[in-house]
């Protein structure tokens, strides 16, 4: 796999392989594509998580004067673009001026499926309180040319717009396997 350059991101764009909708190119820089903060969040409302139900979640707008993101919660946001591509893998990451203030923007789950379309949800987790505005260009993506067939994703958060909740629990099909004793 090979990592596709700002001006090739550019290119690509233009001729449809790679959506970023709305685009500015103020965005693109060598490598990589910056990601704005929607203005709304969606934070869960119990105290435990649980990944064979539907978590309960509460979304709120993001208020004029911000919001300060208080660590031990996960906060789910969202991009303002639309984002996927038929053929590159996008990746999402944190700007290292946001990582550098403590703010983990896709915990885990950075890679976006080939095929997958929509707002990305970011998954926000800070170290320490951190005050973040709705339009903050939080965050970049990469787009990764692949190898192989291409077995385009047609899961559940396909077209996503706004911040998106775990759908884990549709993937439990049957009884828990116990250890044996």
């Amino acid at each position: 796999m090979s990592i596709l350059t700002g001006p090739e991101i550019v290119r690509v764009r233009e001729s449809g392989v790679v959506v970023l909708d709305p685009f500015h190119p103020r965005h693109v820089n060598p490598n990589s594509y910056n990601l704005t903060l929607g203005p709304t969040l969606r934070t869960y409302t119990a105290p435990v998580l649980d990944v064979r139900q539907e978590n309960e979640t509460v979304e709120f707008a993001i208020p004029q004067e911000g919001i300060v993101l208080e660590p031990g919660r996960i906060y789910l946001g969202s991009s303002v673009e639309v984002l996927g591509s038929d053929r590159c893998a996008p990746i999402v990451k944190a700007r290292s001026g946001i990582a550098r203030l403590g703010l983990f923007v896709h915990v885990t789950a950075d890679l976006i499926d080939i095929g997958s379309m929509g707002q990305t949800t970011f998954q926000l987790y800070a170290v320490q309180p951190v005050r973040l505005y709705a339009g903050t260009v939080l965050a970049q993506v990469t787009f990764w040319e692949s190898v192989g067939e291409i077995l385009p994703y047609n899961g559940k958060y396909m077209h996503s717009r706004g911040p998106q909740p775990s759908q884990i629990h549709r993937d439990h099909h049957g009884p828990t396997l116990t250890a044996a004793r």
